[in-house]
């Protein structure tokens, strides 16, 4: 039996799992992300490999941009050190295993196409809505990357031109308006009250307050599921894939949004198009890191 390492870099904590090429986890284990992050990283894989000598290979998802091919991570802002690191090379001449990297949201997405909800489609698009907006690529079972490593930054994807300002730089992107940051900002300016607290609603209350009928709650609602109805139909013109997988933690209150978002695509699709809720929740990542070197030993 094939074991490979996944490994999950976020922003507070690093998930590292023993996965066999089933998907089977053997070990899971979360630890908090120290900075600076390489050097910790390798003393926690090394540890990893003294309990499991047979692992054959290791795979790193991580936020921010990687390049895929060299290991490099491209860019990565909060992180601080981080951008600029050889992973692929410096983790390999450290444990004399393959290491293969790329973007968190890639291996969500490749867990998904593998594992998960998408497993018997050809051409994937998997959304992450949390804080941000995550999305990842994977045709024929592969990740599509980009030639700099780009590739499925849809939160980036202009949606209103002269909106407004992103961490990017840039106006308008869409995960200004489709994420949890946005949900909250709309919030505040509709003016979404609990009644049951007299304060001010919170992001994952707002969907439930909607489908009770306060009124405040569904402008909030549809404006947020509109936008995201434009995101999926703009995907489906330019990638024709023939299926959508939706996760991250907006996705946790689905139940209370789901088929108003069925609902607002339907008239917006091109081609006919599935659209799933993710399997996996917070796993998916690590999964997918080490789906990234599976097939590759």
């Amino acid at each position: 039996m094939k074991k490979v390492l996944g490994v999950d870099i976020g922003g507070t904590k690093i998930r590292i799992g023993v996965v066999s090429e089933s998907g089977n986890v053997i070990e899971d284990t979360t630890i908090p992300t120290v900075l600076p992050l390489y050097p910790y990283l390798e003393e926690q894989v090394l540890k990893m490999m003294e309990n499991y000598p047979d692992l054959l290979g290791i795979g790193i998802g991580t936020r921010g941009m990687v390049d895929a091919k060299t290991g490099v991570v491209t860019f990565e802002t909060e992180l601080e050190g981080w951008q600029g690191t050889p992973v692929k090379a410096q983790l390999e001449a450290a444990t004399g295993l393959r290491v293969e990297i790329n973007n968190d949201a890639n291996c969500a997405a490749l867990a998904e196409g593998k594992l998960g909800a998408a497993k018997d489609f050809e051409r994937v698009v998997c959304l992450t809505v949390g804080t941000k907006l995550g999305g990842g690529f994977v045709f024929d079972g592969n990740v599509e990357n980009g030639v700099h490593g780009g590739a499925g930054e849809v939160g980036h994807l202009i949606l209103y031109p002269h909106g407004l300002l992103c961490g990017c730089g840039r106006q308008g992107c869409s995960e200004q308006y489709v994420s949890g940051t946005a949900l909250k900002r709309l919030i505040e300016e509709e003016n979404v009250i609990d009644p049951d607290t007299g304060k001010l609603a919170i992001s994952h209350q707002l969907f439930r307050l909607a489908s009770t009928g306060l009124s405040s709650a569904i402008t909030v609602r549809d404006r947020f599921l509109s936008d995201f109805a434009i995101v999926i139909s703009n995907l489906q013109a330019v990638l024709d894939m023939d299926c959508v997988v939706i996760g991250g933690g907006v996705a946790d209150s689905a139940d209370d949004w789901w088929e108003n978002l069925l609902t607002m695509v339907e008239p917006l699709k091109l081609k006919p198009l599935e659209i799933k809720r993710a399997n996996f929740g917070n796993e998916a990542g690590m999964l997918g890191a080490a789906m990234l070197v599976m097939d590759m030993i």
